[in-house]
């Protein structure tokens, strides 16, 4: 689903990316300089900025999988769904929910959005933080993209989001591990949803999203809640909150499997 999604996500920010000065193409070690000047003038410390530049090259799977991103469907709901939702994520989630629940109800009271929601949400993204959350080191995917012309500036500002994740001491550089376009944690947060949505609700004072459930959840209904998510309303297809959930993915047949899952949990 990540690659769907991803896809997804670019068309929509691309027209309302700020503008960065870092030059794309070249010599890449050039390219990493320019961006490095823009972090420290954005308030990243020289120590945080060494260390992640340290000895970075370009990553060519980043580019060869990005390459082969098509980003639309080519199954029925029914076909997609069937995939997606099946009796072992089902038990899997309803454990969740009894195992969270006090958790859960507590982050609905906080945001309006109900605890199926938000553990169908992190089943389909990470098989509830057991599954594949991604092996590559952040700061050399995204400073592989930013690099490449064809969306540098949207890559360049996620670069920079993932150095103030570092900055503000949310995750240490070693832990800043991700997927092929630097999606973070057990919902697959993009660096700049991170700092935009993330919450630190374990009360560590860190917003960590790769292993703190509490965190992980609880941004998650964040950027719904942000996004117009009303708790008690339906959710379901042509519904207001179904159009909420376009932050999260703008694809008709994920929000609908979303909706379908999270009914499946609670027995609907």
């Amino acid at each position: 689903m990540r690659i769907i999604r991803w896809a997804i996500f670019l068309g929509a920010i691309i027209a309302s990316t700020p503008t960065y000065a870092a030059r794309c193409g070249g010599d890449f070690n050039t390219f990493v300089a320019a961006v490095s000047q823009e972090a420290q003038a954005a308030g990243v410390s020289q120590a945080v900025i060494s260390q992640a530049f340290a000895g970075i090259t370009q990553d060519p799977a980043v580019l060869a999988f990005d390459r082969r991103q098509r980003g639309t469907f080519n199954k029925t709901f029914e076909q997609y769904v069937s995939t997606r939702v099946g009796p072992g994520r089902i038990n899997i989630g309803r454990q969740m929910l009894q195992r969270h629940g006090s958790l859960l109800s507590r982050i609905e009271q906080r945001f309006g959005v109900p605890p199926e929601i938000i553990v169908a949400i992190w089943g389909l993204e990470s098989d509830y933080g057991k599954g594949d959350i991604g092996k590559m080191p952040v700061i050399r995917t995204l400073a592989t993209m930013a690099h490449d012309c064809r969306r540098t500036e949207l890559f360049q500002g996620e670069l920079l989001a993932a150095l103030k994740i570092v900055q503000r001491g949310d995750l240490p550089l070693r832990d800043l591990i991700g997927a092929f376009a630097g999606e973070i944690g057990q919902t697959q947060f993009l660096p700049s949803s991170y700092i935009k949505y993330g919450v630190d609700f374990d009360g560590n004072g860190h917003v960590d999203l790769r292993h703190s459930v509490p965190d992980v959840l609880a941004s998650t209904a964040n950027l719904l809640h942000t996004s117009g998510f009303k708790g008690g309303a339906p959710y379901g297809e042509g519904s207001a909150n179904f159009e909420a959930m376009r932050e999260w993915n703008r694809a008709t047949i994920y929000r609908k499997t979303i909706g379908y899952f999270a009914d499946r949990l609670v027995g609907r």
